[in-house]
């Protein structure tokens, strides 16, 4: 296996709690990704012995607002002892800032160039915040058609633009394919041109936000497309199993992820 593969734990195996999930994940041989981890054991968390890859790396603020950039920056720092708890590589952000189920806390229908300019110097920040901790912060694409409207520079080609502007090690992208679907298409050719800048990649099928095998997404040719260009890295599951919530639905979710991805 040429790839990392993770399980997002937020969406799979809803019956049992937060911290049983990312064990039964982990048992499978996957590592695991979690959302906002305030309020959760971490201590308990880190002790399942799974891998973690990558969690929420900030709860205020929004990355394009003059008025919001500092809430990003110190929400950020306050989260980074949680990410060395559990080992966590990559810390998540949003072109800006969303709410009760993924919606924009400000709906916005343009971008501006005070907004390129901004999120281009909050980047630079979290760049160097983590260049100080030891951590990679992601910024992720989001579809505005379907699931998250209002976000302005949420495509992946806007995403791209800003990552590839600030050049940092410390600062990747998180290119969620399932998003990129929606919002562009031509997935292969974004991956190639994104690869510089990947930090970790996300995968769910289209319509339904499923496992892969589920929808349109031929992800085998994205998998030997990665594969031909290099990409060793990680492939995020944020998935719902289409069997629903259960264990049985959850454990054969995986499966379909690990077939998909065997290259």
């Amino acid at each position: 296996m040429s790839f990392r593969l993770a399980v997002c734990a937020e969406m799979v195996y809803g019956g049992l709690p937060l911290i049983e999930r990312a064990r039964r994940i982990h048992d499978q041989g996957f590592e695991v990704e979690v959302w906002d981890t305030r309020g959760q054991d971490i201590k308990a968390l880190a002790a399942t012995g799974a891998r973690f890859s990558s969690m929420s790396g900030y709860f205020g603020g929004s990355l394009i607002d003059p008025d919001g950039a500092d809430s990003v920056l110190s929400s950020a720092e306050a989260l980074i002892p949680t990410a060395h708890e559990l080992g966590i590589e990559r810390m998540v952000v949003h072109p800006a800032e969303l709410g009760e189920g993924g919606h924009a806390v400000r709906p916005l229908q343009r971008s501006t160039g005070e907004m390129w300019l901004t999120g281009l110097r909050t980047l630079e920040n979290l760049a160097v915040l983590g260049g100080k901790h030891g951590v990679t912060f992601a910024l992720e694409n989001l579809n505005t058609i379907l699931d998250h409207a209002g976000i302005p520079l949420a495509r992946a080609k806007d995403t791209l633009a800003l990552v590839s502007a600030v050049d940092h090690p410390n600062v990747k992208l998180m290119l969620d394919l399932y998003h990129a679907q929606i919002g562009e298409g031509n997935l292969i050719e974004l991956v190639r041109a994104a690869m510089p800048w990947i930090g970790e990649i996300q995968v769910a099928d289209v319509p339904g936000r499923c496992e892969p095998g589920t929808g349109e997404i031929n992800y085998q040719g994205v998998a030997k497309a990665l594969a031909e260009a290099g990409y060793s890295g990680v492939i995020g599951m944020e998935a719902y199993a289409s069997g629903g919530q259960g264990l049985d639905a959850g454990d054969a979710a995986l499966t379909a992820f690990r077939r998909a991805f065997e290259v």
